[in-house]
């Protein structure tokens, strides 16, 4: 079968079988060659390399993939599309599709049973509704994975790109770059798609760090300062920390900042990753010391 990355053939695939994109499993099925060869080639996949693929619609991304890897496991919620996959890809004796709900799907089980627990990269056209979850449970769970290339809504991709002091900077951005280097290798517009969506879209390359560029003496409490600075961005640091609740009283959260060195009246959105982190060493101290 030729390439699926093209209006006719899509369409006529989607009329063989009958098929009705579902709007709540946010099926919009890429038909951009261009835009496809572009996330293919941000994979830098070799013949050596198990990819996972989640939502693979009728096999557009993943007939590509499974040219160049080694093997590719893609994870589809919708029952409907598996006939359509087992006939698009029935070529292909390196892919394996899963029937599945990637939020609930035992993805560590998976990536040993497919790839030996070695690291796998996760090449996908995410479902819009669920993008920042999907990411965020492939990072906060630590699956094993090198790399992370995603078409997503261009929203999403510009605040997981995001630096310091601009307007799309947040609680994302830094969650995500903590755990990755970013890059926006494409962007594609909505006629990459049928049907096609209400936003324009970006594929984002997320690069997973061998070692942080932090160290933390509780992950948990530095998501919560994260969490705590950006939840009033007109509030200067001092009082978003202070009215947030569970970190600390305004004194312990002034002294914080201060041995910090980092100004009380700055705002969330001006502190960089490694001020987040000096920041909630210091209170993790403070709560040391009130527990001792």
């Amino acid at each position: 079968m030729d390439r699926l990355a093209s209006h006719k053939v899509t369409k006529d695939i989607v009329s063989k079988y009958g098929f009705r994109f579902t709007k709540s499993l946010g099926q919009n099925f890429l038909i951009d060659e261009g835009v496809l060869e572009k996330i293919v080639d941000a994979g830098d996949i070799t013949k050596d390399d198990v990819v996972i693929e989640i939502g693979p619609g009728i096999g557009t991304l993943t007939k590509e993939l499974s040219l160049r890897a080694k093997k590719v496991v893609s994870i589809e919620i919708d029952k409907m599309l598996i006939p359509i996959l087992k006939d698009t890809l029935s070529e292909r004796d390196n892919v394996t599709i899963i029937n599945e709900d990637i939020l609930k799907a035992d993805i560590k089980s998976i990536v040993d049973e497919y790839a030996d627990g070695e690291p796998v990269k996760v090449v996908a056209n995410l479902p819009y509704y669920i993008t920042t979850p999907i990411i965020m449970r492939f990072l906060e769970e630590y699956i094993p994975m090198s790399i992370m290339v995603v078409m997503i809504q261009k929203e999403v991709a510009d605040r997981i790109n995001a630096k310091p002091s601009t307007k799309d900077y947040g609680t994302l951005s830094v969650a995500v770059q903590y755990y990755c280097s970013t890059e926006i290798v494409a962007k594609a517009p909505k006629g990459a798609f049928i049907p096609e969506p209400s936003v324009d879209s970006s594929v984002i390359k997320l690069t997973v760090k061998e070692k942080r560029d932090v160290q933390l003496k509780d992950e948990h409490l530095f998501f919560e300062v994260v969490k705590a600075s950006f939840s009033k961005r007109r509030k200067t640091l001092l009082n978003a920390l202070s009215s947030f609740g569970t970190l600390g009283e305004k004194d312990q959260m002034k002294y914080a900042l201060e041995k910090s060195d980092i100004d009380p009246q700055r705002r969330g959105e001006t502190l960089d990753i490694y001020e987040f982190a000096r920041l909630s060493n210091e209170i993790f101290e403070i709560k040391k010391g009130l527990k001792g």
